[in-house]
Order: structure tokens, then C-alpha cells, then sequence
């Protein structure tokens, strides 16, 4: 007599419970899904686009959610307001919240200057083809195109671009409709307005910036930009533009003397800063003078204070506005920071010598690629016609003069 089958199938017993087990698949922590927004492939923290492409491209797929892009301005303060104002319109496009601060110009003013979002297909740049002779076959051109010892070499690219898009293109030459720019929501804190409805107070330097961060996470609280928010409504991002700290207008006094009376004013601020952003869906794009600021060790300490430190150097009043091997840019750019979330060591571009130039409708930022020197007298010199210049031999290490003249 066989043994009774414990699992068999009784009358009544629906058979999905005998299929039902305790293993469960192991997932992914969901992550959330902001419109503007994308996980990174390195770390998968959730980016947003600056509105330039090729900045998104040198920071690594774009700018940390939560984190601070301190942007040390240029004499004039001519771009890095155009980068701020970038910043800006692709949070009005992406249809995030803006937050702008400012003691020169009042907020209003800088979103009127906010540049037009233009379409795809004037925005992407495609290659120029140069026109060709029908009489010339179509294989002696290719012969002709390049040496052959360097027909395996990659070729030089100057822009920096991805494959995947991200973000969107604008064009500078215009302002964007006032119907696109009042259908953001911006939250506005202007210096003077602020203080003259206050009372006046002996420590302005102090109170702007403790005012500013008191409106900051008013603002973050209000509208459930805080992570441990559990509202029904859907998440988004708030855009953060703080213009010209560190500068008298704040009354601040970093600019203005060696040693400065209030120190840790700025840096206690940028800390508050960091710590707000950190448990909350914001990002901040931060504006400074610091070649004004004269005190090295404390613009050491204010870039600790940020996740991504990037430096403009323009041409504009230098000698280099006038060299002809810097005529097709504006000027600098240097990366002194990138930021160190969710790894232990960052990727740093391998590409530091990068320029940025303003075209007629857009700002792009680039590989610095010089010139080669083609003059007359370079080309004497490699042949050895120029008298009194003595050129080393590349065969055998033998020179013709064996006195060289440093």
C-alpha cells in the first residue's frame, strides 16, 4: 500500500497556495522619477541638467541633486551670470522650482534675462561638408585627406558632448516669453527689500546670510522639498541661484580687507548650506568674486564647503584678448573640485585644458586645442637655415655643434 502523498491536492484547497513560497527577489531600491531629472551611471545619484551641455558632459553626466556648484566668477562677471542664467531656464523649462537670491539686481530683473529655449534641430550641431570637384575621383581625395601614419589616430574633438541627451539648448540672443517664465513658480529673496522691512540691526553681515538660510529652509519645509516629506503630492526639484556671495553688497567684508572681522560668517553659512540640501530633493549653484577675495586659506576652506568648485578666467582687458592663439575663445575655465557622493574616489576629467567661448546664439565649453606654429622662422629653424641656431640630430644622438647656447 503506497504511503499517503502529503501534498496532494485536496478537495476545496485552491492549488495557488500550494505554489505560494517565502523567496523574494532581491530589487533595486526604486528610485524617484522627477521630470528634468536622471540617474547617474557611476554612482546613480539623481542629476539635473545646468542647461549647458557641455558642462553637464565635464561634470560627469550633470549636476548631484543635493549638492553645491560653486562657480568662482570672472573679472566682469559676465559669464558665470550667463551660466547662472542657464541654470535658471532649464529649471523653467523642466518646470522645477526656482529659489533666487541676490543683493545687486533684483530677481525680477534676472529672470526677464533669462535666454529662449530653442528646438532640436537648430540646436545640434552637424558637420560642415566641403564641396568637392566633379573631375577629381572620389578615391584620390581619400589618399589625399591625411598622411598615412596617422590614418589610425583618433580624431581631435574639441566639443564635449555625450551620447545620450540630457538637457536642453538655448539661444542667448533672445529672452524667453514672459507666458513660459510666469508659469514657473519662483521664490524670490532680494537683500534691500528684505532689510527695509525689518528693523535695523548693527550686524548686517551676519543677519543676510542667517536671513537667507532661515528663508531657504522655510521655503524646503513649506513646499515638501524635504526627503522625510509624506505628502500625496507629487516630488519635485528646487533650482537654488545665489548671486555674488562673499561681495560688500551682502555686507560682507571678505573683499575688502586682508583680515576680514567676520570670518566664519560665509563658511558658517555654506555649511548650513550643504547640511539643508543634503535631506532634501534642492541643488544650489552659487556665484563668488574670489579673485577679489585675498585671503587664500579661506577660499580653500569656502571650497571644502562645496561639492564642485569650477573657476572662469576671461579674456576680457588681459593680453590674451589680443593674442591671436586665443581668438576663436573667450576665455578659461578650470575645474578645481568635483565632488566625492556615493563612491570613494571621483572621476576627474582627464581633459583639463578647456576654454569657453560665447557664440552668436549659444555658450559652449571646449577642449583648448592652440594652433601649430607655421611662421617662417620656425620652419628655418627645423631645416637648419636659420645661422647661429644649432639643431640636434634625431638619428644617432650626434649634434653638429657641441656647444649649446642656453
Amino acid at each position: 500500500m503506497a504511503a499517503p502523498v502529503s501534498g496532494a491536492v485536496r478537495p476545496g484547497v485552491k492549488s495557488s497556495s500550494l505554489n505560494s513560497t517565502s523567496f523574494q527577489k532581491k530589487t533595486r531600491s526604486k528610485l524617484l522619477s522627477i521630470p528634468g531629472t536622471r540617474p547617474s551611471v557611476q554612482n546613480g545619484q539623481l542629476l539635473v541638467s545646468t542647461g549647458v551641455t557641455s558642462l553637464d558632459f565635464l561634470l560627469g553626466g550633470g549636476l548631484a541633486v543635493g549638492a553645491v556648484l560653486l562657480i568662482e566668477e570672472d573679472c566682469f562677471d559676465s559669464y558665470s551670470r550667463m551660466i547662472l542664467k542657464y541654470f535658471l531656464a532649464e529649471g523653467v523649462v523642466c518646470q522645477h522650482e526656482l529659489f533666487l537670491a541676490s543683493a545687486q539686481d533684483s530677481p525680477d530683473g534676472i529672470l526677464q534675462e533669462l535666454p529662449s529655449p530653442i528646438v532640436d534641430d537648430v540646436a545640434v550641431p552637424r558637420p560642415v561638408e566641403q564641396p568637392r570637384l566633379s573631375s577629381e575621383p572620389q578615391e584620390s581625395l581619400d589618399a589625399m585627406k591625411i598622411a598615412w601614419r596617422y590614418q589610425n589616430l583618433p580624431k581631435v574633438q574639441s566639443t564635449l558632448t555625450s551620447s545620450s541627451r540630457f538637457g536642453h539648448y538655448y539661444d542667448v540672443s533672445k529672452t524667453m516669453e514672459a507666458e513660459i517664465r510666469q508659469a514657473a513658480k519662483c521664490h524670490r529673496f532680494y537683500l534691500p527689500d528684505h532689510f527695509n522691512q525689518t528693523a535695523p540691526s548693527h550686524s548686517p553681515t551676519l543677519e543676510s546670510y542667517s536671513a537667507l538660510l532661515k528663508s531657504l529652509q522655510e521655503v524646503i519645509q513649506k513646499e515638501g522639498f524635504a526627503v522625510a516629506a509624506s505628502s500625496g503630492k507629487s516630488r519635485n526639484i528646487l533650482r537654488i541661484g545665489l548671486q555674488s556671495l562673499g561681495s560688500s553688497l551682502w555686507g560682507d567684508d571678505l573683499c575688502c580687507c586682508d583680515n576680514p572681522k567676520h570670518t566664519h560668517a560665509l563658511t558658517t553659512f555654506l555649511y548650513g548650506l550643504r547640511a539643508l540640501l543634503r535631506s532634501s530633493l534642492a541643488v544650489a549653484v552659487v556665484t563668488m568674486p574670489s579673485h577679489l577675495i585675498q585671503n587664500r586659506a579661506l577660499m580653500g576652506r569656502i571650497a571644502k564647503l562645496s561639492d564642485t568648485v569650477i573657476a572662469l578666467e576671461s579674456f576680457k582687458g588681459s593680453e590674451r584678448e589680443t593674442n591671436p592663439l586665443y581668438k576663436d575663445y573667450h576665455g578659461l575655465l578650470h575645474v578645481r573640485q568635483v565632488p566625492h557622493l556615493n563612491c570613494l574616489a571621483s572621476q576627474f576629467p582627464d581633459h583639463k585644458d578647456l576654454a569657453f567661448k560665447l557664440k552668436r546664439k549659444q555658450f559652449s565649453i571646449e577642449r583648448l586645442h592652440l594652433p601649430p606654429d607655421l611662421s617662417e622662422t620656425v620652419s628655418r629653424v627645423s631645416r637648419g637655415e636659420v645661422p647661429g641656431v644649432a639643431v640636434a640630430a634625431s638619428a644617432c644622438g650626434s649634434t653638429t655643434n657641441k656647444h649649446l647656447d642656453f
